[in-house]
């Protein structure tokens, strides 16, 4: 890291990154910390848990909450926690990162709107996914449009997969960030445990490898961790909500499983820089998504 004395003055704060789910909140936070810590996937809702992504440069440290994404429909308890903590997370925040997609405007996005407005925290506009535009002349009156929907004229364009123009999003949100020492060592990327991350990936090659109602009902527990020298142990159980779920997800012989296995131990580790035996299992837990303990279990915020 640069050295601090250099500077007269250092910044530190937390910057919420708000918008709804699957426009690339996870991705921005993976891209500015420059490494994986949180779960991307192209169906929405990945993200369930508030994360920090802790970026620090010369002279400022910037705390990113990546929250999940505020949604209008919530059949279930967990949903609704969801949006809890990604509103009051906002109240906590110095500044706030608004992302919307640049593909298409929803009603989620407007919930998103109303929720800054009553925030009332300062914010910084992120246009995501401006790399999908086949049309470029539309930018400039897509721009136009979310100045006045947002009345802001602090607009960024961005492609948070490509990591473009990234450096105008930290310039912009410096500006708000308050004088003060760093709250994080350095050398910190995350406030999120090692068995965390891991859980994670697992639960993110779950979203990818099955569809419909079967990833949400999905949750990783990880059972046991074993560091041994030369080789990590690692025992995770899957839970789902129902017999056909877990059938779904062992697959046949054994087969889906074991292509999740396989993808997740792949990138543990790359993570941990060490080989892993994975070791996977699926339990039937009942309509967990509207039970309290199950939630406090994962670490769903109440």
């Amino acid at each position: 890291m640069d050295d601090k004395e250099t500077c007269k003055t250092t910044r530190s704060g937390f910057v919420a990154l708000v918008g709804r789910p699957n426009v690339g909140k996870s991705t921005l936070l993976n891209a500015l910390v420059g490494q994986k810590i949180a779960a991307t996937t192209p169906k929405p809702q990945t993200t369930r848990h508030r994360i920090l992504g802790i970026v620090t440069l010369e002279c400022a440290q910037i705390i990113f909450i990546d929250l999940p994404g505020l949604h209008t429909r919530q059949p279930h308890l967990i949903n609704r926690a969801m949006n809890t903590v990604a509103i009051g997370s906002m109240q906590d925040a110095d500044v706030l990162a608004v992302m919307v997609d640049a593909s298409r405007w929803t009603p989620d996005d407007e919930f998103v709107l109303e929720q800054v407005a009553a925030a009332n925290r300062p914010f910084v506009l992120l246009l995501n996914k401006i790399d999908q535009m086949k049309d470029k002349k539309r930018l400039l009156p897509l721009i136009a449009d979310l100045r006045e929907r947002f009345g802001t004229d602090e607009i960024v364009p961005i492609s948070a997969l490509r990591s473009e123009n990234l450096q105008a999003v930290v310039d912009a949100l410096l500006r708000y960030l308050p004088e003060g020492p760093f709250l994080f060592p350095e050398d910190e990327v995350t406030d999120r445990s090692l068995k965390f991350i891991i859980s994670e990936l697992i639960r993110e090659k779950i979203f990818l490898l099955t569809n419909r109602e079967v990833p949400y009902s999905t949750a990783v527990h990880i059972e046991a961790f074993e560091d041994q020298g030369k080789l990590v142990r690692i025992d995770a159980l899957i839970w789902v909500e129902r017999p056909s779920h877990k059938k779904i997800i062992i697959g046949r012989k054994g087969q889906l499983i074991k292509e999740i296995g396989m993808r997740a131990r792949k990138e543990i580790e790359e993570l941990l820089g060490k080989k892993v035996h994975l070791q996977l299992w699926v339990k039937v837990r009942k309509d967990w998504q509207d039970d309290v303990r199950s939630l406090k279990d994962i670490g769903i915020e109440q």
